[in-house]
């Protein structure tokens, strides 16, 4: 039986039951809704013309997060809230416009609105509603603390916003200055309240149009669906899956979305092993292995897409994607990381770097998913490093991406393992490379013949990020940049270079 789509926007519950199952929230929003303000840009999650907020309960408090609308899917909008920048515009009536003009002088606007106004953050304005969400964003998170943002999270917040006219400079002042003006408070209680009433407790099943859309809740439910409809698309963040339909123009068939289901939204630690459910999302999954890895993981996690990708997609799908150029599975692989397989017959764990067995093949059977991955938490003699080569810093896809993990006994490799994407049909150790180490003493003459090892290795392509040669030459000098920050003596703080693609 299908039912109905439940969401909260702008106040009032909304129940739709007519839409296709891959109609995006922005295509609603805007052509059902006629709330204009949130804009197409890219349609890919690039541009962050569409950002809106997202709220969903999580335990006993409320989540709010930004996400690209223009890849978000509207049946997984069922039992959240939609914040859009409609929902910013303050009570009281209309004031006119005094003489001169008192840019103070308004009682509609947002503080984060009022701030991009007096800071001047908005020129054509095409861009400048989701620049304002991300803020609406960043404002509710310290509206709790009480504090300003710091200019690294403000940079984060805006990371996946561009915008081709004010140079950015503005924006951050008003993200400075929104925080100096009157506040507004946000009721989170009522919003908690009202999410509550539209929960489901039995698994969610949407039709139209031929085509289901099935949202189970338990691990049980998932499993059960998946034997059943062996053929249907696997759904998480849709951070790839969106641009299936919105730029392949693909029927998708019917859909099963693994987003709620309890057992895959958890992070645990047993066995020596961080365990992160296939449900969790990229950030929160990166912000729990940087409590291990700081070091080697912090700036990675940074440079991982955009806060609203990070937000909606999930490192279980970045996994099961198994793309040759994801920045996940190769430090995942150096560590020696497992994935967890689910399927009709039970579960079965494998090694990640036997996951994959070529270019979009993976060792996966028609009914079996991806529950979780295992992360090996930190040992004694460990030296970890992972690095990420793009055109830019911010939301870009890498050129190439390196992992290095060598597990040291004094100064003597006991195990090397090395790892690389974009230089391979799938991301895959560097077997030359790591026998050149083995059993080495960990010095400049091991890193040099380790490095010229990675020609054997790896034969990568040429293409619009980067040219074969330079690919291996980037490879070969970030080992010896591994060797540099990690070598016995006087080492090179991590992070203190910054190497970029050409």
């Amino acid at each position: 039986m299908s039912s109905a789509i439940r969401y909260f926007h702008r106040g009032q519950l909304h129940e739709i039951k007519d839409v296709g199952t891959t109609r995006t929230v922005l295509q609603h929003l805007r052509e059902d809704r006629h709330c204009t303000g949130t804009k197409e840009g890219c349609a890919e999650g690039d541009c962050g013309a569409c950002t809106v907020v997202v709220g969903e309960l999580k335990g006993d408090d409320v989540e709010l997060k930004t996400v690209n609308a223009c890849i978000q899917f509207l049946p997984a909008l069922d039992g959240k809230a939609l914040f859009t920048v409609e929902d910013l515009k303050q009570p009281g009536p209309a004031q006119p416009a005094p003489t001169p003009p008192d840019l103070h002088h308004t009682d509609r606007l947002h503080p984060v609105q009022q701030a991009m106004v007096e800071c001047h953050g908005s020129q054509c304005g095409f861009c400048t509603p989701g620049f304002v969400m991300s803020l609406w964003s960043l404002y509710l998170k310290h509206e709790q603390d009480g504090r300003a943002p710091e200019r690294g999270e403000i940079d984060d917040a805006l990371s996946g916003n561009l915008c081709r006219c004010t140079g950015y400079r503005p924006i951050i002042d008003a993200a400075r200055r929104m925080q100096e003006l009157p506040k507004v408070a946000f009721d989170r209680t009522a919003l908690k309240q009202a999410l509550q009433a539209i929960q489901r407790e039995e698994c969610f099943s949407y039709t139209h149009a031929g085509r289901s859309f099935h949202a189970p809740r338990t691990l049980e439910q998932l499993v059960a669906l998946r034997t059943q409809h062996p053929h249907a698309t696997l759904l998480s963040g849709a951070t790839d899956v969106g641009l299936w339909v919105t730029k392949q123009l693909r029927d998708l068939g019917d859909i099963i979305h693994v987003n709620r289901v309890r057992e895959l939204a958890r992070i645990v630690e047993r066995d020596g092993m961080l365990e992160i459910g296939a449900a969790v999302s990229l950030d929160d999954a990166y912000r729990a292995a940087c409590r291990h890895y700081p070091q080697a993981l912090q700036q990675l996690w940074q440079r991982f897409a955009s806060l609203p990708i990070r937000n909606a997609g999930t490192l279980g799908g970045n996994i099961a994607n198994g793309s040759p150029i994801g920045d996940s599975a190769p430090w995942m692989i150096a560590l020696g990381s497992e994935v967890v397989l689910h399927g009709a017959t039970g579960r079965r764990v494998l090694p990640l770097d036997a996951f994959y067995l070529d270019y979009q093949k993976k060792d996966l059977r028609p009914d079996e998913l991806v529950e979780a991955v295992r992360i090996p938490l930190p040992r004694e003699g460990l030296a970890f490093r992972t690095y990420k080569l793009a055109k830019r810093f911010d939301q870009d896809i890498s050129a190439v991406c390196a992992a290095f993990a060598l597990t040291l006994d004094g100064g003597t490799i006991r195990e090397a393992r090395i790892a690389f994407g974009g230089m391979a049909a799938t991301s895959r150790r560097a077997p030359q490379a790591e026998a050149a180490l083995q059993g080495r003493t960990w010095d400049e003459a091991a890193a040099q013949d380790a490095a010229a090892k990675l020609a054997q290795d790896y034969a990568p392509l040429t293409d619009m990020r980067a040219s074969s040669a330079y690919r291996m030459k980037a490879a070969q000098n970030l080992l010896r940049r591994f060797w540099l920050e990690t070598r016995p003596a006087d080492p090179l703080p991590a992070g203190a270079v910054h190497v970029f693609a050409a």
